[in-house]
């Protein structure tokens, strides 16, 4: 082939990945910043006799929003599996986008009382029943778009995508903490990155319309109606809540070192709020890097060695690790502490969504994902920061947050052993295809 077409190829590939990742970029953009800025949150929305009290509420609403991605999931994910994924996406950002605009323009709870909290929780459920689809949407689009032999490669970009949106929320969050004093980041500070995420709506959605539908699904004769899929879905459920715990431990890992680092770095470890910042900015760095070797690396040697490794290092290393960072809280060690953390994220994760991508029947492949995703983010991942202050605040161990991350990995690891158990039984391949033996 010449070099010019394979050039050309190359090209219109990596515009696909951008303009597929862009969506995605922006929903973990809000929700980053949703929990950075939580105690500033909870200052204008949540006002409580107690911190703590105000916190937890702000933080229930964050994982609010995770109880309506499952809804969101079979809707709209069935939905973009009947009607295609260029479609189905762009209307997943619709939605998303109106959410996030809804939490910006919100007056406090001195303007309008009672309604500021309401109309903060309807943006957060928005953001959640659009987000329910976009991963599951971009994964599987990414997947469907790879060439052969290197889909862990590929589906490495849509959490890629998050990374680099944690880099620039973290990085706006640091200079508004060196430009502005903590009374006007309380005051309305914090609200300038939610804006700025608002502004750069009209262009991802330019990326976004400029998506061509993926040939796999071109070829695909059967698209089922919603009744359908969920019939499909609910005789694959052994595949669907296997791939539920699989993903926990990635859904755990992210959130703790991501979203609710900065608020433990601050409240628990009492470093400085741009410690803390600049912490989460160089973590999001290591997940960027680690996150498409992960993927590669799955490529080469199977999904299935690199996930029981992973998992095994997180349960048995995560507690021990927060501990020592606990009893000797400083900026190096936060930062040496998350970076392993990272490691270990990165590498799994990159394995673990193109074997998400692999494990979902073809005709519900959006839906299945998708569900699968939004439930491990409900019970697990949306809930770390709320369950991490309530670990520490009733145990009095301020590496408390390590049990839980464990306990997401011990779920993930029986379900690998799970899944692969009923691979080798269907005569599949560990290393990629179909490990589930899902109901085709």
């Amino acid at each position: 082939m010449p070099v010019t077409t394979e050039t050309t190829a190359f090209r219109a590939r990596a515009m696909a990945i951008l303009r597929v990742t862009s969506g995605n970029f922006l929903e973990q953009f809000d929700f980053f910043l949703f929990g950075f800025y939580a105690t500033y949150i909870a200052h204008t929305f949540f006002p409580a006799e107690s911190e703590f009290a105000s916190l937890m509420m702000t933080f229930a609403v964050f994982g609010a929003g995770f109880l309506m991605r499952p809804i969101g999931a079979v809707v709209l994910g069935a939905w973009i599996d009947k009607v295609g994924r260029r479609k189905g996406l762009i209307v997943t950002l619709s939605i998303m986008a109106a959410g996030t605009f809804m939490i910006v323009l919100v007056p406090g709870y001195q303007s309008i009382g009672l309604w500021a909290p309401l109309l903060v929780l309807c943006g957060r459920l928005l953001q959640g029943f659009s987000a329910g689809a976009e991963l599951g949407g971009v994964s599987v689009y990414l997947a469907e778009i790879a060439t052969p032999g290197r889909k862990g490669f590929y589906t490495s970009w849509q959490s890629g995508s998050q990374q680099v949106s944690i880099m620039v929320a973290a990085l706006l969050g640091f200079t508004l903490n060196e430009m502005m004093g903590a009374d006007t980041l309380q005051a309305w500070g914090w609200r300038i990155p939610f804006v700025v995420g608002c502004l750069i709506v009209p262009f991802i959605f330019m990326l976004r319309r400029q998506l061509t539908e993926t040939q796999e699904y071109e070829q695909r004769d059967n698209h089922l109606p919603l009744k359908q899929a969920m019939s499909t879905l609910l005789q694959n459920w052994r595949v669907v809540v296997a791939g539920m715990l699989m993903v926990a431990m990635t859904t755990t890992a992210f959130y703790l070192i991501t979203v609710y680092a900065p608020t433990f770095g601050k409240k628990v470890l009492l470093l400085s709020a741009s410690d803390s910042l600049l912490v989460t900015l160089l973590v999001a760095i290591s997940n960027f890097i680690w996150l498409p070797i992960g993927g590669m690396i799955s490529d080469r040697f199977g999904r299935k060695p690199v996930l029981i490794a992973m998992t095994l290092l997180a349960i048995f290393t995560s507690w021990p690790a927060l501990t020592v960072l606990a009893h000797a809280p400083s900026f190096s060690m936060m930062l040496i502490v998350l970076l392993w953390l990272s490691f270990i994220y990165g590498i799994y994760n990159g394995a673990m969504i193109p074997a998400l991508t692999e494990i979902m029947p073809g005709e519900v492949r959006v839906a299945g994902f998708s569900l699968a995703y939004s439930l491990a983010t409900a019970l697990f991942g949306g809930f770390t920061p709320a369950v991490s202050t309530a670990l520490i605040q009733y145990t009095g161990d301020k590496a408390a947050p390590g049990y839980w991350m464990s306990f997401a990995a011990i779920c993930a690891l029986l379900a690998t052993l799970y899944l692969y158990h009923r691979a080798s039984s269907h005569g599949w391949s560990s290393r990629h295809s179909h490990p589930s033996g899902a109901t085709r």
